[in-house]
């Protein structure tokens, strides 16, 4: 292991402590005494992604990271509910035991994650992943959450109206 700040090759495993499925390691450089975590994981045969173009990627959790980290930019949710979230997304698409999946399933298990993180990164995740066009389509995933939680779009002006 290379020390991230003088790459030297010098290192000494200081503490280590094994996760649900990675080894979280603390590491110091002898050369320059800068600490550092690294962190090992079983590498699995994840599937190819299929693209909406027809391309084939390898699976990144890297990439849902990144697409959970912006959808729930300015949102209150903790780093760590996103990297159980990116570990839970990736045991499902495990857990279908397939070489190839598709973009558009990764994105609907993406947005079933958000719509139970937070409503806010949902709509936000969507309107990207869904490619809205107008603002009906907008509207229709916002009812599509009310209805979801027992509750029609005008169910607050009904609350409303029943106080006065």
């Amino acid at each position: 292991m290379r020390c991230p700040r003088c790459s030297s090759e010098e290192t000494s495993v200081i503490d280590s402590r094994a996760d649900d499925n990675e080894i979280r390691r603390r590491r110091e450089c002898q050369s320059c005494q800068f600490r550092f975590t690294t962190y090992e994981r079983v590498e699995l045969a994840l599937p190819m992604v299929i693209k909406k173009d027809g391309r084939r990627q390898p699976f990144a959790r890297d990439k849902i990271r990144a697409g959970l980290l912006r959808a729930c930019e300015k949102r209150p949710v903790s780093m760590e509910l996103i990297d159980k979230t990116v570990e839970r997304i990736e045991q499902k698409v495990l857990e279908r035991c397939v070489k190839e999946i598709s973009s558009m399933d990764i994105g609907d298990l993406l947005m079933d994650a958000l719509r139970e993180i937070d409503k806010i990164a949902y709509i936000r995740f969507a309107s990207v992943y869904r490619e809205f066009s107008d603002i009906s389509q907008f509207v229709d995933a916002l009812e599509s959450l009310d209805k979801r939680k027992g509750r029609g779009p005008n169910s607050r002006k009904r609350a409303v109206n029943a106080g006065d």
